[in-house]
């Protein structure tokens, strides 16, 4: 590995990657064997670029992000309404993303796919065109993303899931691994099964991000009002909007079920 000033900012980049000049690397930034970094390119500090990936143009990563062997990131989106237009890819501080993951930047619909910061994307993952994935977000190996797809804050997706494209998977969900995901997932809660239910509240995790015992047990409350009743997603709305008008939680989970348009997993 050799040190090379670049506008003032000392990077280390191996003798055989590919660096675009008018790529922007920030302080501190490594580039492993054979990687490639294209133009329109800007990489926060600290940023890691593993050894054979590929940084295509119009990717932004923030601080501290670590891309592993064989990476593909900020390519063109697979859709046949592509035109080349300029379009983006950001990823947030302390991203981990690890071997052959497939990252592509947004299409002229959105202009970007957005993903957070604290988050890992395990091996082989896909996170398609326009998708906009919160923070602390696990994608487990080869989990498959549609294109449109948004998945709340702390989401954990297990191995080999594929999700439909303009699904909505609220905060603090976890899907199992190995499913079929075609319908809106709750926020706070475990699915899983064929086909594919709510199984109760992601109680563990939310326990492990210190949400308290009576918050716990308000959210249990909430996922049987929509998931064991026999209301409807009007009725749903309704009761928890004239029942729990105060409780925060209530009113995230009413306006979740109000922006669905695929349905709800119940």
């Amino acid at each position: 590995m050799t040190e090379q000033t670049l506008t003032a900012k000392t990077v280390a980049i191996h003798p055989t990657a590919i660096v675009d000049p008018t790529a922007q690397l920030d302080s501190g930034v490594t580039v492993e064997p054979y990687a490639i970094i294209e133009g329109d390119v800007t990489i926060g500090s600290g940023t890691v670029i593993g050894s054979h990936t590929r940084i295509a143009g119009g990717t932004r990563l923030g601080h501290g992000v670590i891309i592993h062997h064989g990476a593909a990131v900020g390519t063109a989106p697979q859709d046949l309404k592509y035109a080349g237009e300029r379009t983006e890819l950001f990823i947030g501080d302390r991203t981990i993303v690890r071997e052959f993951a497939d990252l592509n930047r947004g299409t002229a619909v959105t202009g970007r796919t957005m993903i957070g910061s604290d988050c890992m994307i395990m091996a082989y993952a896909h996170v398609a065109h326009d998708n906009r994935v919160g923070n602390h977000v696990i994608l487990a190996n080869a989990v498959q993303l549609g294109g449109h797809v948004t998945l709340g804050d702390w989401v954990f997706i297990g191995g080999a899931t594929v999700v439909h494209q303009f699904s909505l998977i609220g905060a603090h969900a976890m899907i199992g691994g190995g499913f079929r995901v075609t319908q809106d997932v709750l926020p706070y809660v475990i699915v899983g099964g064929y086909p594919l239910k709510t199984i109760g509240l992601n109680r563990i995790g939310l326990e492990r991000r210190g949400f308290s015992t009576d918050q716990i047990r308000t959210l249990s409350k909430i996922i049987r009002i929509v998931v064991r009743s026999k209301l409807n997603k009007s009725q749903a709305v309704e009761r928890l909007r004239a029942e729990m008008a105060n409780v925060p939680e209530a009113l995230e989970v009413a306006a979740f079920i109000e922006q669905s348009a695929r349905g709800i997993v119940r």
